[in-house]
């Protein structure tokens, strides 16, 4: 029997490949659904998925799948039947799905309030209006910018790969358009035909994306994040920012803390230290310590010497030997007040940091110390981070190529 469903599975795969390959190779739109109707009553989320994949690993560019992805979903409208897995997860005050799903009605209300009315009128009224209906639309950086930073990772970690890839490529299209019609809306010599031809095409890809974030994206997500998965990404969205508005509706799982304990301790490999974001082994951290393009020496709240890093270049000798030495016995009796002033500074409270800057040889010295303090506030000690910047003061220009191997 699971034989049978294989094949029939392998066909359906190998037919839907069939019909977008001609869309690929010239079959117009109307063409490949009347195909499309005539082999499939609907597809899943999970067959569109494996079929980009498929496109991809058998050698056709990301960015020819990106080229017709509007044309793929068009294809498929009204045919995929796993939309409706969203609803549980939309009435759910807060959750991620809910605000992803509030903000794309945000955008379409958007377009079609405060851009589409204007794109049929001419002059400088218009172009105003429509300035600012751009000005507040390229907020969708941070709509897109959580599905890539937040939603996409786990989706790779499970193998799929090719629609985020492909979707990130759209949206990158997407806000290199909204900066170009922007700087045409805002140049006194801008070509009005031009430039209402330009946001039509923008608005289209636009609303397309809605359709595929709505009803591929989301059921495919659902079909594998975990509870802490979405709570993970609750916890992270703040930090990268919301379209237009913050959600004002927190969702707040009774269990979130225990759950998030619970699956931190099930992930953490044997040897690694967990930290706030990620957990490494002994030897990644001793290393990359040691890579940073700084010095760092840390003081304990009571002011001993406990930790440097050993970097390739060195400013000022620290010897091993300095290790559980008191701070200020470090430095030479001239300067040991300052030391134990900044010390003091921080350990009160009065202060977070400190800087000098000094010339030293052929260097140019930036001596940054750092308040270290619990999550409480309370203090834990004094952070030491010393650079040669003259090197960064003396950079021109910008440098966007690889260098060639030296």
């Amino acid at each position: 029997m699971s034989e049978f469903i294989n094949n029939v599975s392998q066909k359906r795969q190998e037919k839907l490949k069939e019909i977008i390959l001609s869309l690929h190779n010239g079959t117009s739109l109307e063409e490949a659904k009347k195909a499309f109707r005539e082999h499939f009553e609907n597809v899943t989320t999970n067959e569109i998925t494996q079929m980009e994949q498929s496109l991809i690993k058998d050698g056709m560019a990301v960015g020819e799948v990106q080229k017709l992805c509007d044309v793929h979903a068009a294809v498929f409208e009204g045919s995929i039947s796993d939309i409706h897995s969203l609803s549980d997860h939309e009435s759910i005050i807060g959750h991620p799905v809910r605000v992803f799903k509030q903000e794309n009605e945000r955008i379409m209300k958007l377009i079609e309030e405060e851009i589409e009315p204007y794109t049929t009128q001419t002059g400088k009224s218009a172009d105003l209006m429509l300035r600012v209906g751009y000005d507040r639309l390229k907020d969708i950086h941070h709509h897109y910018a959580r599905k890539e930073y937040l939603f996409f990772p786990k989706l790779e970690k499970v193998g799929i790969t090719a629609p985020p890839k492909v979707m990130w490529g759209v949206d990158d299209e997407i806000r290199n358009e909204i900066k170009k019609i922007l700087e045409a809306l805002g140049s006194i010599d801008q070509d009005e035909n031009k430039t209402r031809e330009m946001i039509q095409l923008n608005i289209a890809k636009i609303k397309d994306m809605v359709f595929k974030e709505d009803n591929i994206l989301m059921p495919m997500l659902l079909e594998h994040m975990t509870f802490f998965d979405w709570v993970l990404v609750d916890s992270s969205s703040d930090e990268i920012g919301y379209f237009l508005e913050k959600t004002k509706e927190s969702w707040k799982p009774q269990d979130q803390d225990e759950e998030n304990d619970t699956q931190t301790s099930k992930d953490l490999k044997e040897g690694e230290v967990p930290f706030d974001a990620g957990s490494l082994s002994f030897e990644q951290v001793n290393q990359m310590l040691n890579t940073l393009p700084f010095d760092m020496t840390f003081v304990d709240h009571e002011g001993y010497v406990k930790y440097f890093t050993q970097g390739k270049e060195r400013i000022f000798d620290r010897p091993k030997t300095i290790i559980d030495r008191h701070v200020s016995m470090c430095h030479p009796p001239q300067s040991v007040h300052v030391v134990e002033e900044i010390v003091e500074s921080f350990r009160s409270g009065r202060k977070d940091n400190e800087d000098f800057w000094i010339k030293l040889k052929d260097m140019f010295v930036y001596i940054r110390y750092f308040a270290v303090r619990s999550k409480q506030g309370d203090y834990l000690g004094t952070l030491e981070i010393t650079q040669n910047i003259k090197p960064i003061r003396e950079l021109e220009g910008e440098k966007r190529l690889i260098s060639e191997n030296e």
